[in-house]
C-alpha cells in the first residue's frame, strides 16, 4: 500500500513540475523571465508538497537508488502525454528509445 501510495504522490507531483517547467513556453511566451520564475516557483510549490512526503514515505521501503529511477520512469510516463496532449508536440521513435532505457534502469535498480 506504501508503495502505491509513494506513485500516487509522485505522479502528482511531476505534473506540477512539468507544469512549472514548461506550460509558460505555451502560455507566456512574451511574459518578462521574472514574471515566469515567480509564476513556475509558485507553481512547484505544490510540486514539492507531494514530492517530500513521496520521498519521505519511500525511503522507508525503498533505497535512495530505487527511489530515484522510480521518479524518473513517473517523470517520462507523465511528461509523454503532456508534450503530447497539452504541448501538441509530436511523439517520436526518440520517447520509444527512451523508454527502453528507463526501463532497463528500473529492471537493473530493482533486481535483487
Amino acid at each position: 500500500m506504501k508503495f502505491f501510495a509513494v506513485v500516487f504522490l509522485l505522479v502528482c507531483s511531476n505534473t506540477f513540475m512539468l507544469f512549472a517547467w514548461y506550460s509558460h513556453l505555451k502560455n507566456l511566451p512574451n511574459a518578462p523571465i521574472w514574471q515566469v520564475v515567480l509564476i513556475s516557483w509558485g507553481i512547484a510549490l505544490f510540486e514539492y508538497m507531494l514530492m517530500v512526503p513521496a520521498n519521505r514515505i519511500g525511503n522507508s521501503f525503498l533505497t535512495l537508488s530505487q527511489l530515484k529511477i522510480l521518479q524518473e520512469a513517473i517523470t517520462l510516463s507523465v511528461f509523454v502525454p503532456f508534450a503530447l496532449l497539452y504541448m501538441r508536440r509530436p511523439i517520436t521513435w526518440n520517447y520509444l528509445w527512451a523508454t527502453f532505457c528507463i526501463i532497463g534502469a528500473v529492471f537493473f535498480i530493482f533486481r535483487e
